[in-house]
């Protein structure tokens, strides 16, 4: 197309809007916003803007704020490239209402005349064909000069506009910039376009660096961004959580006092932008010590570290995700403990109370009368029930690994120990509930340090030097008395009396003769539901020589002795249950059943009723449930001979 000049242009113009004759000379896309112009029946004497409501004005402005404060900047400098040159930038929203505008008092004279201001409305409907209206509407970058404008009163200005584009390609305002007709310059254009291309790549980064920071302030992870100086630059906010602290606070301290246990030297001499992780290192915050798992990465430019990223988790967190992965839970509630003795469903009613509260429990019991099951159930009827449940067997652990299997230990601490150091079973813990089985196994020399633990709910590692305060609940176990090992000498009486708080005793599975055959039912039910194709009963018999027994080895036993006759039964129906009786059971009768009492039958009943009593935890109204009398006949009994409830409780005096 061959260029014309203004005078050319004037001529062309004249043919269309007296004749409607569209040159061939003229521009395509001037031209089709010609016809759209005369079609529109608007006035070619006309172009005067046209005032926008205020309020109208006002939420558009609010509502492109982000486009003026990106494009802001970007005019200003282009206006100083040219300033004198009297030319007017003009930014517009994706419709055409004109946002800003930057230029000289001559060129603001010239706009002010014809309403080229902010809150008009510039599109080819409004104010016929424009650049800013072409540009928007075609979606291209052009030039118009002079009579190339529908209004003869544009005819004096050169305008050059490029329209801007959003994330996903959609027109989203205009960049123009606009003068005197005789100062038209073929270079405007590329200038224009070379802004709004600026302007684009800025709504990409803000975009990117919104999406990032959005993502980053998601983390449950905090995260900070030091400069080579290490003082802070930027932080997310789960780190102003974790600090307690917002960025105009952080960023005057050297963030290495804050985690001295980072490798910061090897940060510093690491170009490789490798990360460095410490799982088990410190936060300090003036008095206080966190436990914290953290990293650091270079931030690598050119070859040269100029900054670092510190991610940083309270341990609580990843020891909950620990917690969870080996399955430190509790599995069992009071609905797997079968019973229907009247004795042992006081028992459960009495753990069912003690799961409310926080107070140390002390479950004795022989082995397998299910003392684990209670300390479960105990802990998922309680409000901790969501956190972790520890085990712990006292039995078990080597004498050298017990302070750094319960304690923990810092790295460093002994040979061999990990390089990060370790928590201990108190703090894995920690917000749920330890369960210290058979406690009367723990070594005596240990007794002290399990007992500062807890009296003052702390707890220090092996070669630490801060204390962390726990939220723990405690149960303890024992098949022993721990009362005769108090005398004994084989347990401190104090932390006899730290556990004693609140007290269980389960009686044995042959001291509860209505259990037997129920669990047994219960049992074979299990197995029955499990293997269809095999299913058994048991006949009349089997269960009186199951009731006849004495179980030494308590409900564990009885439900080894069902599983071994349902898997190795003939038949459908189990009729001999002495068969599958373990080989090393003590015998029905037992030296205690079968020595001959040489008193009156006065003081074998005195006797009985002490020792029922006794068993019962001196809990009157239990035994007399369980002896099958009245609660008034139990206290005319203990009155007759001389039995108090409180020495035969078990409690030192």
């Amino acid at each position: 197309m061959r260029h014309l000049d203004l005078d050319e242009k004037k001529r062309l113009w004249e043919e269309f809007i007296y004749k409607g004759v569209i040159d061939p000379g003229v521009n395509r896309n001037v031209a089709l916003s010609w016809m759209k112009c005369s079609k529109k029946k608007v006035d070619p004497y006309g172009g005067m803007g046209r005032k926008t409501d205020p309020e109208l004005l006002k939420s558009i402005r609010e509502e492109n704020q982000w486009l003026i404060d990106i494009a802001g900047p970007i005019m200003r400098n282009l206006f100083d490239i040219v300033s004198g040159s009297h030319f007017l930038l003009v930014l517009t929203d994706s419709c055409g209402y004109i946002l800003e505008t930057i230029g000289d008092e001559a060129v603001n004279r010239m706009a002010h005349e014809m309403h080229f201001e902010v809150g008009m409305l510039w599109n080819d409907d409004a104010v016929g064909t424009n650049a800013i209206g072409v540009a928007l509407d075609q979606d291209v970058q052009i030039q118009m000069a002079g009579a190339e404008h529908y209004c003869i009163t544009h005819h004096k200005w050169t305008c050059s506009a490029s329209p801007i584009h959003g994330l996903n390609g959609e027109v989203v305002g205009c960049l123009n910039i606009s003068g005197d007709a005789s100062m038209a310059n073929s270079h405007s254009l590329g200038i224009v376009a070379a802004a709004a291309f600026g302007i684009e790549n800025q709504i990409l980064q803000r975009h990117t660096t919104g999406l990032m920071r959005t993502a980053l302030d998601s983390s449950s992870d905090g995260i900070v961004i030091l400069d080579e100086a290490y003082r802070s630059v930027w932080m997310n906010k789960a780190a102003e959580n974790i600090l307690f602290m917002g960025l105009s606070e952080l960023s005057g301290m050297d963030f290495r006092s804050l985690m001295p246990d980072m490798p910061w030297g090897v940060a510093d001499k690491n170009s490789t932008g490798k990360r460095h992780v410490r799982n088990d290192c410190k936060l300090i915050l003036g008095s206080i010590v966190y436990q914290m798992s953290a990293s650091i990465s270079p931030i690598i430019f050119e070859r040269s570290t100029i900054g670092y990223s510190v991610s940083m988790m309270r341990q609580e967190q990843l020891l909950k995700t620990v917690n969870k992965v080996t399955g430190n839970h509790a599995s069992y509630t009071f609905d797997d403990i079968y019973a229907t003795d009247p004795v042992m469903k006081r028992v459960i009613q009495m753990a069912q109370k003690y799961s409310k509260y926080d107070g140390n429990i002390l479950i004795e019991g022989e082995s397998g009368t299910g003392k684990e099951l209670f300390a479960q159930a105990i802990h998922n009827a309680s409000a901790r029930a969501d956190a972790p449940f520890i085990t712990i067997n006292c039995a078990s652990i080597p004498r050298d690994l017990v302070e750094s299997e319960l304690f923990g230990y810092e790295k460093g601490a002994f040979t061999g120990a990990l390089k990060e150091g370790k928590p201990g079973k108190f703090e894995l813990a920690d917000g749920g509930t330890i369960f210290l089985d058979e406690i009367g196994e723990m070594p005596l020399e240990f007794q002290p340090k399990l007992l500062r633990i807890v009296q003052s709910r702390c707890v220090q590692r092996l070669g630490g030097k801060y204390e962390k305060k726990l939220d723990i609940r405690i149960i303890v176990a024992t098949n022993r008395n721990l009362k005769d090992e108090v005398a004994a000498r084989n347990f401190r009486e104090d932390l006899y009396f730290r556990f004693n708080v609140l007290k269980l005793t389960i009686p044995p599975l042959r001291e509860r003769k209505k259990d037997i055959a129920y669990c047994a039912e219960k049992f074979l039910e299990h197995f029955n539901q499990r293997y269809p194709e095999i299913s058994k009963a048991m006949d009349g018999r089997f269960l009186r020589e199951l009731e006849g027994h004495y179980w030494p080895g308590n409900v564990r036993e009885l439900q080894n002795c069902i599983e071994r006759a349902f898997y190795t039964g003939a038949g459908n129906v189990l009729t001999d249950a002495s068969s599958y009786f373990d080989a090393i059971d003590v015998p029905k009768s037992t030296p205690q059943q079968t020595r001959i009492f040489n008193g009156t039958l006065e003081e074998l009943e005195g006797k009985n009723v002490e020792t029922v009593l006794k068993d019962c935890g001196g809990d009157v109204c239990l035994a007399a449930e369980k002896l099958g009398i009245s609660r008034a006949s139990m206290y005319r009994r203990l009155k007759k001979y001389g039995i108090s409830p409180k020495a035969a409780s078990g409690r030192l005096s």
